[in-house]
């Protein structure tokens, strides 16, 4: 993305925090951000793309920092993962994410309906997938049955504790407690063989995509970190970070991916053999056609 037009997302964003995104209109944006009517269609087709455009920077601001913790760690810690929540709810919290969803959801707008269901789902699919790293795969059954009931325990907790406090409330004593309630359910469920919903079913709640796409994405994810588990102390850590972020970005967030960039880019990690195990960044090139 370059930086004008995250120039006006990041102005976006600040106005919808101090008026809401209705009270909002193009103009505002426009006069607070220093861009013409044209230079604003040219990045966004309306307001509501430009609001998408903006949740899906945040998201993925959320997801690099999450997948940051892991870097170097055992994925079985629970600690760790406890450390991904608390960030991902103090970054929600600073960008003011859930009252957006919340205005968003009152629009009753089809397709940013549909956009927050889609991110809700890979909130679900994400929790389901650390559950595996976390319990295994002689839980596996029970599993997705659990992300959804922690999904409404942890986010319940919080809206009802702060009400009781008429504050923001301690976000890390809410995730520890919440953590410590999942750790028994799942050995509950397991122990009864109680299952409710399978985890089959996940991937038919996601129709946005093919199978061989939602499984290149995760692919994708899951090469990208381990290429930067390798950078860790290297003194040119960040610069390859940035390019592997480039990539992901590319390929997961963009309409329409510049194939010749990420060609390019590529190309150029393929050169630091002495960086980057060859075999990951060959998986990459192969992932990047299927998408």
């Amino acid at each position: 993305m370059n930086d004008r037009k995250q120039h006006v997302i990041t102005m976006a964003h600040q106005l919808f925090i101090e008026k809401g995104f209705q009270a909002t209109s193009i103009q505002d944006i426009l006069d607070y951000s220093g861009i013409s009517k044209g230079t604003f269609y040219n990045y966004f087709a309306s307001k509501n793309e430009l609001l998408i455009a903006l949740i899906k920077t945040l998201l993925k601001e959320v997801e690099k920092k999450r997948d940051e913790l892991l870097i170097g760690q055992d994925p079985s810690n629970i600690e760790v993962f406890s450390k991904q929540l608390e960030l991902q709810f103090k970054v929600n919290r600073r960008n003011k994410l859930l009252s957006l969803f919340e205005e968003v959801i009152s629009l009753n707008d089809a397709d940013l309906n549909k956009f927050i269901r889609r991110g809700h789902f890979q909130y679900l699919h994400w929790l389901y997938v650390r559950f595996l790293d976390l319990f295994g795969e002689s839980k596996k059954p029970y599993l997705l049955d659990c992300a959804i009931m922690f999904m409404g325990i942890l986010h319940q907790n919080i809206k009802y504790r702060e009400m009781e406090l008429k504050s923001q409330a301690n976000i890390h004593e809410i995730v520890s407690y919440s953590v410590k309630r999942l750790v028994k359910m799942v050995e509950d469920v397991s122990e009864s063989g109680d299952q409710l919903v399978s985890p089959e079913l996940l991937e038919k709640w996601r129709p946005a995509y093919s199978n061989d796409e939602i499984d290149a994405q995760k692919k994708i994810n899951k090469t990208i970190l381990i290429l930067k588990k390798r950078l860790t102390h290297k003194s040119d850590q960040s610069r390859y970070f940035e390019l592997l972020d480039f990539i992901q970005e590319e390929l997961l967030h963009s309409k329409e991916p510049r194939t010749y960039l990420i060609e390019s880019t590529l190309a150029a990690l393929k050169k630091r053999s002495d960086l980057f195990d060859q075999n990951e960044i060959e998986k990459l090139e192969q992932l990047a056609k299927i998408l």
